[in-house]
């Protein structure tokens, strides 16, 4: 019997299939006979996979249903991928996971990079049938790509390759990863970024170098992955979790997470699903054209992102077609199903008899639910439940002089003036400054700091808080993304590369602010670090904009896509970066790229942003009028009370916390190992660890003491707005926002 009833997917694109399917079936057998997969033996007997089962699990029709529009060739290349990717899979699961051999899995995933060669090297002799095939193609397709892509395809192999460890590693302690590590794990290991870059190939167009890296062609590459992998978990539960006794699959890591049935866990890992596909639609019709237009790219490289786009949709249907058929999965009336991915009308013109079919609804609910929430709701004080924090607090003794200091300084880049559009003055006063104390706060993240170090902290703190609130309130209420586009648009000028540089005149405080504080901290710094550190504050600021586009379209953020921006909102992502450049000349930069240093940044980045969410609520939610808060997000996601979603909130929190602490225990030594580091570079990796600590611990203490968030500084500082109504916009041309949001009152 199935483990669970499979659920409606929502899937707004019909399946195709490719003309050239029995080509590619015929050529793809010959190619893993003659690589050797149909005789590879497994170590208590058999093979690995045999003639009878490739053709059962037959890549080749999902190779045509994914890549419907490619020509026989590039169809017989694609499917000698995915048959090479399912071998690795399967061969990796008989010779190391059963057996739990690490040390074997570690040698044989670093033999298997040799032949991801560069320009004029030469690989080695393959041993073993994943070699042979992976230096076959290697040597097939590389030749015809760019740089940039062989790059990112190198990253996304080996990522799928090397992150297999994480997987059996987790077999090997019992351990079930968080849900927010194991989307972010599974995205490595799952390889979805891999078939991602596929897609261009397939569709001979690649993504322009300069583009790659922005957001929305990373948010298209990470929803893509989520999708297929959230797709696959779901049909592959039973055989993996059931039959093979692996651990990496979200329908049971919700199931442990959420303490529920495995049907309700299944049903919630579709509704990821679900939100996730539509963050990919949004990303793909708001961001794009933008980013397409803001830098004037050519025609020709317009169209190959279309084409990248639609290849993409395409993979989907198609890939929730294959599934729904090969015996590799659970899909018991899948196909049947008259609301599956073939059902119903298609073409122009059908949508609307399309929403008769459930698939079609749970989408639909979907987008009501997201954009349907009323702004401006009292919400009453959020009580906190005890949060877990293992680490103790220190404090700095130049704390003092530093709450000194700070006045001054605010006083002096003009954070306490008026500014046009708010009527009641500026975003602070002295007073409401005083109470907020910064200074408390950087001195127990950084309570070795010297005097001069501890008031640059509180400043930057200062500053990056400023900045946050000064973009709703300046842009956010009166929806000008134009002008808040510029703003953000001239910081840059204000953080030269070269130090002698001359800068514009300052117009506000935010310029004055970062003008002051990147002469302070840029100028000792080598021209590298300021160019990672400057690329680091770009993208906190950016991430002002990403608010202010979903405040925009009253759009409550998808759970995912909210958590990966809020560690730049946060400003979490620049505070590491600094810590990271201040080591550049000793640590190597690889290092920082390991999953070990990336899941321990972002595990304690999470607790921290959490932190603030909670702390945060009834500001955000009641008198901001806001969308972007934890809370609220799985409030919306979940359709659960506040109540319920702050326990999930301090759930995660506590997940974070414990993984964090896992990490400094097990993999933090075994990374020392692995890459045989020396003692100065242990001693400041751990001092990193310890840092991060002293940072949770720290934001959290400084949450528990300032009045930032107090219902009785909330209302001292907006004492002519009615309940549950303070930032609204006024002036001219403002009467229509404030009769809708007391209409929705």
């Amino acid at each position: 019997m199935q483990a669970f009833t499979l659920p409606d997917f929502y899937m707004p694109y019909p399946a195709r299939i490719n003309p050239h399917l029995e080509r590619s079936r015929e050529h793809s057998a010959g190619w893993a006979r003659q690589m050797g997969m149909l005789d590879s033996p497994k170590p208590g007997g058999g093979v690995v996979w045999d003639e009878a089962a490739l053709d059962k699990m037959d890549y080749a029709l999902m190779c045509a249903y994914t890549h419907p529009d490619c020509d026989g060739p590039t169809l017989d290349l694609i499917t000698d991928w995915y048959v090479w990717v399912f071998f690795f899979d399967d061969h990796f699961l008989e010779q190391f996971k059963y057996s739990r051999d690490l040390p074997g899995a570690k040698a044989h995933l670093d033999r298997l990079e040799l032949f991801m060669t560069s320009e004029g090297e030469t690989p080695p002799e393959p041993a073993n049938p994943a070699e042979a095939g992976l230096k076959d193609l290697w040597e097939r397709t590389v030749p015809s790509m760019s740089y940039g892509w062989r790059q990112r395809f190198i990253t996304s192999t080996h990522n799928l390759m090397v992150e297999s460890m994480w997987e059996l590693d987790n077999i090997d302690r019992g351990r079930i990863a968080n849900p927010i590590e194991y989307v972010q794990m599974r995205r490595r290991v799952g390889g979805a970024p891999w078939s991602a870059n596929l897609v261009e190939y397939a569709v001979g167009a690649e993504i322009p170098d300069g583009l790659a890296g922005m957001r929305p062609m990373r948010v298209l590459s990470d929803t893509f992955s989520d999708a297929v992998h959230l797709r696959n978990d779901l049909f592959s539960y039973q055989r993996e979790v059931r039959e093979e006794g692996e651990n990496s699959n979200a329908v049971l890591v919700f199931e442990r997470f959420f303490g529920c049935p495995t049907q309700e866990a299944a049903e919630l890992v579709n509704h990821l699903l679900t939100s996730r596909l539509q963050q990919f639609e949004n990303t793909a019709l708001t961001e794009v054209p933008s980013l397409l237009v803001e830098h004037t790219v050519p025609a020709h490289e317009q169209a190959g992102v279309a084409a990248y786009v639609k290849g993409l949709q395409d993979w989907q249907s198609g890939g929730h077609e294959w599934h729904a058929r090969s015996s590799r999965y659970m899909n018991e009336g899948a196909v049947a199903d008259p609301g599956g991915v073939l059902g119903g009308p298609t073409g122009l013109g059908t949508s609307a008899a399309r929403l008769a079919f459930s698939p079609a609804k749970l989408g639909l609910r979907r987008r009501v639910q997201q954009q349907s929430h009323v702004p401006f709701q009292p919400v009453g004080h959020l009580s906190l439940p005890e949060l877990y924090m293992p680490y103790p607090i220190r404090t700095s003794p130049h704390l003092e002089a530093a709450r000194r200091y700070a006045v001054g300084w605010a006083r002096q880049m003009g954070m306490f003036d008026s500014v046009p559009g708010v009527e009641a003055g500026g975003i602070w006063d002295e007073r409401r400054f005083i109470g907020f104390d910064f200074a408390h706060c950087a001195a127990m993240i950084h309570a070795d700091a010297s005097s001069e170090q501890l008031n640059l902290s509180s400043d930057w703190l200062a500053w990056g808080t400023y900045g946050d609130d000064y973009f709703p309130v300046v842009f956010g209420a009166p929806r000008d993304l134009v002008a808040a586009k510029l703003c953000n648009e001239r910081l840059s000028a204000f953080m030269p590369l070269e130090t002698e540089a001359a800068v514009p005149e300052p117009t506000n405080a935010v310029e004055r602010g970062l003008a002051d504080l990147w002469r302070r901290t840029a100028g000792p710094m080598t021209l590298s670090a300021r160019r990672q550190f400057r690329t680091a504050v770009e993208e906190m600021t950016s991430s002002w904009l990403w608010e202010l586009a979903n405040q925009t379209q009253n759009r409550v953020p998808d759970p995912v896509d909210y958590v990966e921006m809020r560690r730049r909102t946060f400003g979490s992502d620049m505070t590491m970066s600094l810590a990271r450049l201040a080591h550049s000349d000793v640590v190597p930069p690889e290092l920082y790229q390991t999953r070990v240093m990336r899941e321990l940044d972002t595990a304690a980045q999470d607790y921290a942003c959490f932190t603030n969410d909670l702390f945060s609520y009834q500001k955000e939610i009641e008198f901001e009028g806001e969308v972007h808060n934890l809370v609220l997000v799985v409030e919306n996601f979940l359709d659960v009370d506040r109540w319920k979603a702050r326990d999930i909130v301090a759930d995660l929190m506590t997940a974070r916390m414990e993984q964090f602490e896992h990490i400094v225990a097990n993999d933090l030594p075994a990374l020392f190992d692995d890459f045989a580091l020396d003692g100065p570079v242990r001693e400041i990796l751990t001092r990193h660890a310890d840092d991060l600590k002293e940072w949770m611990s720290g934001i959290l203490e400084w949450h528990r003491r300032c009045v930032r968030y107090t219902e009785a500084e909330l209302r001292r500082s907006r004492p002519s707005a009615p309940t549950g109504f303070s930032f609204l916009p006024t002036g001219l041309g403002t009467s229509a926002a404030r009769a809708a949001a007391s209409a929705g009152r």
